[in-house]
């Protein structure tokens, strides 16, 4: 139990900026052995994106909440995978081979490719919670708490279908968990993202996973055919696409079965 603490622990210190009030034992095993517990860190911070929203919402318009509430979830984890995806645009934009992908990636400098990436994906996030409002306040923080749990598990799949690219820059390295672990723990981090569902009794939303996925597959698709394999950059990418899929597929579900 101890050992399963510190797993889940480093996975929340190395994906938040919530405080392990203690000194955790570091290795790499022990990182990769975290990457279970990667939806669990989804349901924190979707959990308190949503609290957010729903406390906001008693106050301020929809739309405000809705931006409180992705400045939390910012906060909260210091933009660790949007970091990834801008750092993804850039790199994907504007180099060619894979040495010079993986040089711009690493660079600490964002370009243009970074700036407008980013835009856009905040402002699809934005709009299609909107959207999702103008059913229920319950939906919205169902979504939230569903995407976020979800889109982290899409994210850590890339460690079992592609293979880590090894950073030329070892210096500048993110650590990572980037060793597959066995399908019993794949299993076990599957039940953690079927949570939101099962609790919540929202079983439609369940379509909006394979939805979702697709999203996962491109890129992953589209990362082997370029460096053959992913970063840590390229995980942060995965989960900001899969998040803001998820809330394209609830509309989509909606639009067409109501």
């Amino acid at each position: 139990m101890r050992k399963e603490f510190t797993y889940f622990a480093t996975a929340l210190m190395f994906f938040t900026r919530i405080p392990i009030p203690f000194t955790l034992e570091y290795s790499d095993e022990i990182m990769n052995k975290s990457q279970k517990y990667f939806p669990m860190v989804g349901w924190i911070v979707g959990g308190f994106s949503a609290l957010l929203f729903w406390l906001a919402q008693h106050v301020f318009s929809i739309e405000i909440s809705i931006v409180l509430s992705m400045i939390g979830s910012v906060l909260l984890t210091g933009a660790f995978h949007e970091d990834g995806f801008t750092d993804s645009c850039d790199a994907f934009g504007g180099g060619y081979g894979k040495e010079k992908i993986m040089t711009i990636m690493k660079d600490s400098r964002i370009g243009a490719y970074g700036v407008i990436g980013i835009i856009l994906l905040l402002l699809l996030k934005f709009l299609t919670l909107s959207t999702i409002s103008n059913q229920s306040i319950e939906m919205v923080l169902i979504a939230i708490v569903a995407a976020h749990t979800s889109s982290r598990f899409m994210a850590g799949t890339m460690i079992y279908t592609h293979q880590y690219v090894t950073d030329i820059d070892k210096s500048k390295s993110k650590p990572l968990a980037n060793k597959r672990l066995s399908y019993t723990s794949l299993f076990f981090s599957l039940c953690i993202t079927l949570l939101p569902f099962i609790l919540f009794q929202q079983w439609i939303f369940l379509w909006a996973l394979p939805i979702s996925y697709l999203g996962k597959l491109y890129l992953g698709w589209y990362f082997k055919k370029h460096l053959g394999g992913y970063t840590g950059d390229c995980l942060g990418a995965v989960q900001q696409v899969c998040e803001v899929l998820f809330y394209l597929a609830i509309i989509l579900i909606w639009n067409y079965t109501s």
